[in-house]
C-alpha cells in the first residue's frame, strides 16, 4: 500500500523551506544513528508508478540507462561526487546492502550526480575506490539540462550555494538525499530519505524477490 500522504507532504514543501533544511543539513558532518529509519517514506504497488526514464553517461564514458537494467532490481540514488559528509556514508550503506545479497540477486545501483562540477571521470573513479564500492555501482552524469530533467522527474531539489573565496568561485551543493527502489519491471516500489538503515532497504528488496 502506498504511503502517499508522506511523499505528498514532502513534495509540497516550498522551495524556501527545502533550501533552509538542506542548508542546515549541509553544515552537519554526521547523521545521528538514532534518526535512521528502517521504513520507506513512500511505497507503491507493482505497476502503479513507472520510474521516469534515465539516460546518462557512466564513469567509463559509456551510455547508461535505467531501461538497460530491465529484468533486475535497481536502486536509483542521487549523490554529489565531491561531497565528503553524507553522500559517502549513504553510498557505502547502499553498497553494503547490495554486497550482503547473493550475487545472482544483487540489484544495480544507479547514482545520478547532483553536481555538474564534480562529473569529471577522475572524481567518479576516485569515489568508487575511496568509498570501496562494488561493480554494481554505476554513476550517471550528464549536462545541466540532462541532469536537471532527471532531478525534476524524481522530485530532487538541488541548490548551488555559490561563494567567492579569495577570488575563486566555490560551489557548495545541497540536495534532497533520496534512494528509490525500482523493481525488475521498471516500476518505483519504495522511496527512502536519508538517513535510512541498510536493514530497511534490504527488507524492501527481499519483498520484491518473494
Amino acid at each position: 500500500m502506498a504511503s502517499r500522504a508522506v511523499w505528498g507532504a514532502i513534495a509540497l514543501v516550498g522551495i524556501g523551506a527545502v533550501a533552509g533544511l538542506l542548508a542546515f543539513r549541509s553544515t552537519s558532518h554526521a547523521a545521528p544513528t538514532s534518526a535512521a529509519s528502517s521504513t520507506p517514506a513512500a511505497t507503491w504497488n507493482a505497476g502503479a508508478k513507472p520510474a521516469p526514464p534515465i539516460r546518462l553517461t557512466n564513469q567509463n564514458g559509456r551510455a547508461v540507462s535505467l531501461a538497460a537494467f530491465r529484468g533486475r532490481n535497481v536502486i536509483v540514488t542521487f549523490i554529489d561526487p565531491l561531497c565528503r559528509n553524507y553522500c559517502p556514508i549513504e553510498a557505502s550503506r547502499l553498497d553494503d546492502v547490495v554486497q550482503s545479497l547473493p550475487a545472482a540477486s544483487r540489484p544495480a545501483i544507479l547514482a545520478v550526480s547532483v553536481n555538474v562540477y564534480g562529473n569529471a571521470r577522475r572524481y567518479l573513479l576516485q569515489d568508487i575506490g575511496k568509498w570501496k564500492l562494488g561493480s554494481e555501482w554505476q554513476w550517471g552524469v550528464g549536462s545541466d539540462a540532462q541532469l536537471g530533467a532527471v532531478w525534476k522527474h524524481y522530485g530532487i531539489a538541488v541548490l548551488d550555494q555559490k561563494k567567492t573565496l579569495a577570488g575563486v568561485t566555490v560551489h557548495a551543493i545541497v540536495h534532497t538525499e533520496a534512494a528509490y527502489v525500482v523493481d525488475a519491471n521498471g516500476d518505483e516500489r519504495a522511496l527512502y530519505l536519508w538517513p535510512f538503515t541498510a536493514a530497511g532497504v534490504k527488507a524492501t528488496l527481499a519483498e520484491l524477490s518473494s
